[in-house]
């Protein structure tokens, strides 16, 4: 969707590289890179673009900090960086990610006609476009695997979300009290005001795509804010009970049941729980998403028991959830007729009636991965969020301390709903990457830590024989 931003909205998009040179320059490559990727995923406009030409990308508030990112780590960190570790599952996964839209547009050279509807066929072209375009949304994974590596960069990840959490949760107070309306006086229109008015009062979004995103992240910071309450840590000079409390009020004033009850629900583990038991219930969680396309094609989600359920809290939200339900059901049958990879983009996967109007509802990140590249590209982008909470479960007996454990088992919880959320909406970012990079990338330099002991426990024990062998022949001279 196009929309009509304004002079501002295109300086500020053109100004963050500076803002990124700046950073760099400043900190740290790690503290440089969150708040690259953050400050641009939360004040950037959303929607608004720079088209430089037919096929590539636009620069956006996705490729441009990534960009901006990539070229920061690279001049300013002091080890290179590789993106290829070897070649395992996570690189079999990233290929299948990059080259899945290649595969996807070759098979997808034939038109699309519905009534008086005529979509053309897609090709080597428009397939080297999106993978293109799935690079520089993959970026900062690449960037998080590789950086963050240590428990004091995950503790900063969640420092950073916390002071990200408490500035912008001013704007979301003023938006929840006069609408909102920051994104249209700043940048000229707004990517979204449908669904804004919820229990008596507004949805704030600030610069975000719309109040359910915004309401997520303010989640995800309130989880993070519980971390630092359960390790006793002070934030900005600040205790971390009364910021937990503090953000948990604003979350309530985003008005969004869900995201209210994955606060509800993660505050108490991150808080009471031990890491091991956060580790395990975010496993099931991104196997339970992982799989839901196929449980949902062999109709083991309790769709009727959920609406039922919704209907006892509220007739209008077990309306929404059916509506979601039927639609979402009207997709993955029209994903199922192109079911490996896909129909491609620019729509091809969508429904339209007799007349040719687009009658198609995509809430769910989840589906519209299928309808575009099919269970490959599925598997290849949900394997990608999946694998590292994986691993991190793997990897959680060689923590150091328990102090990281908290943040490490937090992230993962983070990760996993994260996973949960894009079920019912779209709300993947090049943030939720770099989350998912960055705890990879912890797992791994834990495992690696681990063999490097190993390694060098076997090559003393045999000098150790030695030394003990020379000392007993020595004494029996």
């Amino acid at each position: 969707m196009e929309y009509a931003q304004n002079w501002f909205a295109t300086l500020a998009l053109l100004a963050w590289p500076i803002v990124a040179v700046w950073l760099y320059s400043t900190r740290p490559v790690n503290p440089a890179t969150i708040w690259t990727i953050l400050g641009a995923y939360l004040l950037l406009p959303s929607g608004a673009g720079i088209k430089i030409a037919a096929g590539i990308p636009q620069l956006d508030k996705i490729s441009i900090p990534a960009l901006a990112a990539l070229a920061g780590s690279f001049y300013f960190s002091r080890r290179p960086l590789r993106f290829w570790n070897g070649f395992g599952l996570t690189e079999v996964l990233l290929l299948m990610f990059l080259i899945g839209p290649l595969v996807t547009s070759e098979l997808n050279t034939d038109p699309v006609i519905s009534g008086s509807v005529v979509l053309p066929g897609v090709g080597v072209y428009d397939g080297l476009s999106a993978l293109a375009s799935q690079l520089l949304f993959l970026l900062p994974f690449f960037l998080g695997r590789q950086l963050f590596r240590n428990s004091s960069d995950i503790e900063d990840i969640f420092r950073a979300l916390v002071i990200a959490g408490l500035i912008y949760s001013l704007p979301m107070l003023f938006e929840s009290r006069m609408s909102p309306q920051l994104h249209r006086w700043v940048y000229g229109y707004s990517p979204s005001f449908i669904f804004m008015m919820r229990y008596g009062g507004w949805r704030p979004s600030v610069f975000l795509q719309n109040g359910l995103i915004a309401a997520f992240f303010m989640m995800t910071t309130t989880v993070a804010a519980a971390a630092f309450w359960r390790t006793r840590t002070i934030v900005q000079k600040l205790p971390p009970a009364p910021i937990t409390a503090y953000l948990s009020l604003v979350l309530v004033l985003c008005r969004s049941f869900a995201n209210l009850m994955y606060g509800v629900a993660l505050v108490p583990l991150v808080r009471l729980t031990r890491p091991r038991l956060q580790l395990r219930i975010a496993t099931v969680l991104v196997t339970f998403a992982v799989a839901y396309p196929m449980l949902r094609a062999i109709d083991l989600v309790p769709t009727k028991f959920l609406v039922a359920a919704a209907a006892s809290l509220s007739e209008t939200r077990a309306d929404s959830l059916d509506f979601r339900f039927v639609h979402e059901k009207q997709l993955l049958d029209r994903a199922s007729q192109r079911l490996v990879f896909g129909w491609g983009r620019f729509g091809r996967s969508r429904i339209y009636d007799i007349y040719g109007k687009d009658v198609s509802v995509t809430d769910g990140g989840w589906i519209i991965t299928m309808g575009q590249f099919g269970i490959f590209g599925y598997l290849a982008e949900f394997g990608l969020l999946a694998l590292p909470v994986f691993r991190a479960a793997s990897a959680l007996k060689f923590v150091e301390t328990g102090r990281a454990a908290v943040f490490f088992g937090a992230l993962a919880l983070i990760i996993a709903i994260t996973m949960i959320d894009l079920l019912p909406n779209d709300s993947l970012s090049p943030w939720t990457w770099l989350l998912a990079g960055a705890l990879l990338g912890r797992a791994e330099g834990l495992q690696k830590a681990r063999q490097i002991q190993r390694n060098n426990q076997r090559a003393v024990a045999p000098k150790s024989a030695e030394s003990a062998l020379a000392s007993g022949n020595s004494f029996r001279t």
